[in-house]
């Protein structure tokens, strides 16, 4: 499956251009932690296109969100892989982690909308001007972008190894280069 198939797929499922640009910013991430790690980074940033291409269709509830995502992606024909991480990025299922990609996705989920809101606090709303001392001072303030799961953007250090500022700054610099598709 290419690119701009996936894109396809996402866009005749997720009508909320929010929504569709959170999925590009993870994509972003896991791109960049897969050349991190040495990954694949077409895989790795194919799951994190596609993890949320239910979400609209779920209406966000977490007892079905990523089951049936897995299930759609799975007949869009991408490998077994990437329909495991999209099913346990949302641990409400507890589906355990098979690989480093699973955790991955799992960890930089919630960190793109931390990353989003901290730009949108900006005066020119711009990713450029965030600096990764900003995301981490806000990280610590729990009522600040309350449904950026900070236990789970932190299960970086568990779960991949990094430190939570290098996890923050690798999110932080992947999502500013594509700054202009996000609108930020």
């Amino acid at each position: 499956m290419t690119r701009d198939e996936a894109l396809k797929a996402i866009r005749e499922n997720v009508k909320n251009e929010n929504l569709i640009k959170h999925m590009m910013a993870t994509e972003a991430i896991m791109r960049a932690l897969a050349r991190h790690f040495g990954e694949d980074e077409e895989v790795w940033a194919m799951a994190g296109l596609l993890h949320d291409i239910d979400v609209e269709l779920t209406r966000g509830d977490a007892a079905t969100h990523s089951r049936l995502g897995a299930e759609m992606v799975k007949k869009l024909g991408v490998n077994d892989e990437i329909c495991h991480a999209v099913l346990c990025h949302n641990d409400a299922h507890s589906e355990p982690f098979n690989n480093r990609m699973d955790k991955a996705i799992y960890c930089c989920d919630p960190l793109t909308g931390l990353i989003t809101a901290v730009a949108l606090v900006y005066p020119d709303k711009k990713l450029k001007s965030v600096e990764p001392k900003s995301v981490e001072k806000r990280f610590r303030q729990p009522k600040f972008a309350a449904g950026a799961r900070r236990e789970t953007i932190a299960a970086c250090k568990e779960l991949l190894g990094l430190e939570l500022e290098e996890f923050i700054k690798l999110g932080l610099e992947a999502m500013q280069g594509i700054s202009e598709d996000l609108g930020l």
